[in-house]
């Protein structure tokens, strides 16, 4: 076994902090326990003021991967975008037993080289595809003890790899967190800056969308702004509907607005799900602590159920309109094409 192998195996300080698809190399970083925990996400923020990633060729990760013996075992948390997945993950993180991984770069990497991997020009093909995904899995997996389990948060796109992870020989399990259509229509349409997420993956959630429903039917150009947000909306929950279906008893699915309300319900769900040994008491001192009222991004601000309230009352007052087009357009879409109806079915409707 060589020295990288070893590192690997022997703590989860040795963290895959990037993988460069162009290079087929990944970016190792040194992070603690503590860095981990106190990183809101493990992207450049993550890593401290000067430091640099020791680059490692992908042929050496994966012998040193397979070496070391890495075996998969974490768990999962899927989301829509906005919809409490930060806020769920730190809470979780909280306890001892759950080591929380906050969108980890590689998986947004895999996730997007996954759209078009049966393409000819796909860099990888499904072979490899599947490699890596293997070889990142067994990466997450480590912890700092062997009582703790590794809950990695998906980046809201890679929900179009959800059935994929969700079906591999560990079969691991995940919680979805998510909002039914009209209050994340408010949400997002509230948002100052939310706009600048939503464009920016339009184009391929559509393409994923269309997928998932068995050829186009939308033009993206044609879609107003909140046609373009529930379409959003419908791309990932379709998608994490599939992962559901095909994973049977793997999936825990949370409301963000009853998470919000009922809190310790909501997390005592979510650690059983995972089968932590969380007690009651540890609940409700984690509930009772500094993240409940913190917007989980930016924990500098205060955020809670009576804020949200307030925000979305004020959306549904301003874009009233706004968002009687978007939850038209996803009224009809659901009528028209049985995978986004039985999605809105999952998520209890509008």
């Amino acid at each position: 076994m060589d020295a990288l192998a070893q590192s690997l195996k022997a703590s989860a300080e040795l963290y895959p902090h990037t993988l460069d698809v162009t290079a087929d190399a990944v970016g190792l970083a040194r992070l603690s326990q503590e860095a981990l925990k106190a990183a809101s996400f493990l992207d450049a923020r993550a890593l401290a003021p000067g430091a640099q990633l020791q680059w490692v060729a992908w042929p050496q990760i994966e012998a040193a991967v397979q070496a070391a013996g890495l075996e998969e075992r974490c768990g999962f948390i899927f989301h829509l975008g906005h919809t409490g997945s930060t806020l769920l993950s730190r809470l979780i993180g909280a306890h001892p037993s759950v080591l929380s991984l906050r969108e980890p770069l590689p998986l947004r990497a895999l996730a997007q080289q996954a759209l078009d991997v049966e393409a000819p020009e796909s860099a990888w093909g499904p072979a490899g595809l599947e490699s890596r995904t293997a070889a990142f899995v067994r990466l997450w997996s480590r912890t700092f003890s062997d009582e703790q389990l590794a809950v990695v948060k998906a980046t809201s796109f890679a929900s179009a790899l959800a059935e994929r992870l969700l079906t591999r020989p560990g079969r691991p399990r995940a919680v979805v967190i998510y909002s039914r259509p009209e209050p994340y229509l408010a949400t997002v349409l509230a948002g100052a800056n939310t706009h600048l997420d939503i464009r920016a993956s339009a184009g391929d959630r559509l393409k994923r969308l269309h997928r998932a429903i068995g050829g186009p039917r939308w033009r993206l150009a044609e879609l107003a702004y909140p046609e373009v947000v529930a379409m959003s909306w419908a791309a990932e929950m379709t998608a994490l509907d599939a992962a559901a279906r095909a994973a049977p008893g793997q999936v825990l699915w949370l409301e963000f607005d009853r998470l919000l309300l009922r809190p310790q319900a909501g997390l005592a769900a979510a650690f059983a799900h995972f089968e932590r040994p969380a007690s009651a008491q540890e609940i409700a001192a984690i509930v009772s602590g500094p993240e409940m009222g913190r917007y989980s991004k930016a924990p500098d601000h205060a955020y809670d159920a009576g804020l949200r309230g307030l925000v979305l009352e004020e959306a549904r007052r301003l874009q009233a309109p706004a968002m009687a087009r978007g939850l038209a357009w996803l009224g009809a879409a659901a009528k028209a094409c049985p995978p986004i109806g039985s999605a809105l079915a999952r998520a209890g409707g509008s």
